[in-house]
């Protein structure tokens, strides 16, 4: 325990989480958006599909992502009817029913839809796209608040094909929940997943978070003794990202206090040991997965891939994202959509796809892309396979390289290196190494561990 609290004091640093590269601060509002759309419409790949819901009952302090405070459901059919929109338009630029082997709807909160909407969402999915149910590869994931969720919120996502649900735990200590304003009595997490499972949905993650005001080991354990009787096939253990400079809630959080950073370090130490001593194997940075998991297979495997829902056995597929600031990908390119209501509701409204902002990849990004995803993925690297002289193009990143192999983070051999079990803590540092563009004036990263 000691040597690795040692090595995470000595590569603490902050950095990108390499959901996409180059990273999502490096999207521009002035990139060419007719070839993004001329490159989304011509691709002929199967899609992965994500819509965002970005409605929340009440904004938790903690909270990153993209959301709104709503309390009137019916604002959602407004706010489907836009989604809808967004895809007529994008049939009239081209778009053609392309098969989906991936859907994850997030937000926000999915489960603030009501049983009548959750229907309506898989109309809207069926009439532009062909969701491929029958396939065993099929996956169709939720991200679910245990909070608001319902027996017959479930019926309805499993009738229209969820077969993996999220539930978000984050932590079962009063005192802590209520620091976060989220109060959550760990018997709602047992009644929801009973729920889940008796309509037929047993692939369950659980989503975990330390680092939070007032967490210490010692009450952490609760959390995972919780999660334990849980039984999930998954679980996420999120690192809290404290980014007041982006979202302002998190400032309030200040006056409870965080954990130190060595209590920060000891808290994801004992609970990575905890759960592989219940059977769950370390994916990398911040996922587990039960022994024999598809997740496990496809690192082995090398299929194993990773965008802006974290990590996924679909490699191959294109993103086509919906809503409020959802974010798609092409072979060759990103595509970001407005974070506010305003403008996104305002540019569907005049017959304008509501693009904001993203990149298209050159030479050098789709390199170091192909190079920083082995890492995150794969965990291996083989110089041969990126079609460069890859010890002349990264002479720099493999001289960096040395002083991880010597702390027993990578494997080095002749043709290439692979990342160890310890260094799979390490991935975000390691991938930083082959980032091209890192630096970037005015941006600021959150921790690697």
């Amino acid at each position: 325990m000691k040597y690795l609290k040692d090595l995470i004091a000595k590569y603490s640093s902050n950095g990108p989480r390499y959901t996409s590269y180059p990273t999502a601060p490096h999207f521009s509002a002035s990139v060419d958006k007719e070839k993004l759309v001329e490159l989304a419409v011509s691709g002929k790949s199967d899609l992965s599909l994500y819509i965002h819901i970005p409605f929340c009952r009440s904004i938790c302090k903690f909270c990153g992502c993209s959301t709104s405070v709503c309390s009137d459901e019916k604002k959602c059919d407004e706010y489907l009817d836009f989604v809808r929109a967004e895809l007529e338009l994008w049939r009239k630029k081209g778009l053609s029913k392309r098969k989906v082997f991936q859907v994850h709807m997030g937000g926000g909160t999915p489960n603030f839809l009501s049983p009548e909407q959750i229907i309506k969402v898989r109309g809207i999915f069926d009439e532009f796209f062909e969701l491929q149910d029958s396939d065993s590869n099929f996956e169709f994931s939720v991200e679910l608040d245990p909070r608001t969720l319902t027996p017959d919120k479930v019926k309805a996502f499993a009738k229209i094909g969820m077969n993996r649900a999220s539930l978000g735990i984050q932590d079962v200590d009063s005192k802590v929940q209520k620091a976060i304003g989220r109060i959550q009595p760990p018997e709602k997490n047992f009644e929801c997943a009973e729920w889940l499972r008796s309509s037929g949905v047993d692939k369950i993650n659980a989503d975990l978070i330390y680092g939070l005001p007032l967490q210490t080991k010692d009450s952490f354990a609760a959390s995972l003794e919780h999660v334990k009787e849980l039984s999930p096939t998954r679980i996420s253990l999120f690192g809290y990202a404290h980014v007041p400079w982006i979202k302002a809630a998190q400032k309030g959080l200040e006056k409870f206090g965080f954990p130190s950073s060595d209590e920060r370090v000891e808290i994801f130490l004992e609970s990575k040991l905890f759960l592989e001593n219940l059977g769950y194997e370390f994916i990398g940075l911040d996922h587990f997965a039960l022994k024999g998991d598809p997740l496990i297979e496809a690192r082995r495997g090398g299929s194993l891939h990773r965008n802006f829902q974290g990590y996924t056995t679909h490699a191959g597929l294109d993103t086509f994202a919906l809503g409020l600031t959802s974010i798609s990908d092409t072979r060759v390119s990103y595509r970001q959509n407005f974070k506010d209501t305003t403008s996104y509701f305002g540019s569907i409204s005049r017959g304008e796809l509501p693009l904001e902002r993203g990149i298209i990849l050159n030479d050098d990004d789709l390199l170091r892309r192909a190079v920083i995803m082995d890492v995150m993925c794969s965990t291996k690297v083989s110089y041969e396979n990126y079609g460069v002289d890859f010890k002349s193009v990264f002479s720099g990143a493999l001289e960096k390289l040395k002083s991880f192999e010597e702390d027993g983070l990578v494997s080095l051999r002749e043709g290439g290196f692979s990342v160890t079990p310890t260094g799979r803590l390490f991935l975000r540092n390691i991938a930083m190494l082959f980032d091209g563009r890192l630096s970037l004036p005015g941006v600021k990263y959150s921790k690697t561990l």
